[in-house]
């Protein structure tokens, strides 16, 4: 196992809260024998607040059909993923998003459509239920990519003719990230994600950049060389367009998949804007409208650049 799986896989299997094991057991339990795996992350892993807070997991099934049957929702899953549900378990709320282990795979790497699933498994995430050890394995391959994916669309858009840090590196790829989704945070969002575990980061980055050193010796490249910074720079080009046209889609999906979504949002926007954002009825009535009347808010809360 490489270096930088091997820190994965220790991360992955760093102790949670047993209120949060146990939110995770229950949602693999819905899904029967499609639940391969269940990740925890984002900024309730970080904070370690759950009470009054909105937890996020990932499900991760064996395929969409398996997972949901006949029904529609596995197109959905399929053409615009992932599916986001509400949960709640023992007095604590989430999101579960749901990807089968295919997507999961591809959506962590440089050719994904869009950047959100790489850009937070760049992050610290939990495995807090897996099915068996395959499926453990599975989830550290999957993850392995998406460290990989952010320097390797970071190294070209550094400063040029300047020295950066490990640490510089990590804040101006979550940097360029947060900028290609269209959502609601503070514009120091990159740095405070580095700065909640400098040591982490530090510690994953040499383990990254060696396994791009392997990955491009065994392909004949130059180490340092990734790409030219016009092409990743027409890429990031691309990936905020692609973010944004899909958050839209995301939300207007979600107004069928996902009850009470439109407070998810609100709550969003309130939490990472610094604002009070009160829903209307008449958004309530007419979920998707009133979220795109809401874009304005995602705007001023610095996420479009």
């Amino acid at each position: 196992m490489s270096e930088l799986k091997s820190l994965i896989a220790q991360e992955l299997a760093q102790p949670v809260d047993s209120r949060v094991a146990a939110f995770a057991a229950s949602i693999a339990a819905q899904y029967g024998e499609a639940s391969r795996s269940v990740l925890f992350y984002g900024s309730c892993l970080r904070t370690t607040e759950l009470d009054g807070q909105m937890l996020d997991f990932y499900l991760i099934v064996s395929s969409y059909e398996a997972a949901y049957g006949k029904s529609w929702l596995v197109g959905a899953n399929k053409r615009l993923p992932p599916n986001v549900f509400p949960a709640e378990h023992d007095g604590l709320i989430a999101k579960v998003a749901v990807l089968s282990e295919n997507d999961f795979h591809a959506l962590n790497r440089i050719t994904a459509s869009a950047v959100s699933v790489w850009a937070r498994f760049a992050q610290p995430s939990r495995l807090v239920w897996q099915a068996d050890e395959a499926a453990q394995a599975e989830a550290v391959e999957a993850i392995e990519g998406a460290a990989i994916t952010l320097f390797d669309m970071s190294f070209p858009m550094m400063e040029l003719g300047t020295e950066h840090s490990i640490e510089d590196l990590w804040k101006r790829g979550f940097e360029l990230t947060y900028g290609a989704e269209l959502r609601a945070e503070r514009k120091d969002r990159s740095d405070s994600v580095v700065d909640a575990d400098p040591e982490r980061y530090a510690r994953f980055g040499p383990a990254v950049m060696a396994a791009i050193a392997e990955r491009n010796e065994a392909q004949g490249k130059p180490l340092k060389i990734i790409a030219s910074r016009d092409a990743v720079e027409k890429r990031w080009r691309q990936l905020r367009r692609n973010g944004k046209l899909l958050t839209l889609a995301r939300l207007a999906k979600a107004s069928a998949t996902y009850a009470g979504g439109i407070d998810y949002l609100a709550w969003k926007i309130n939490r990472h804007a610094g604002t009070d954002y009160v829903i209307k009825p008449w958004q309530r009535k007419w979920p998707i409208l009133g979220a795109l009347t809401m874009l304005p808010r995602l705007i001023m809360g610095g996420a479009i650049k």
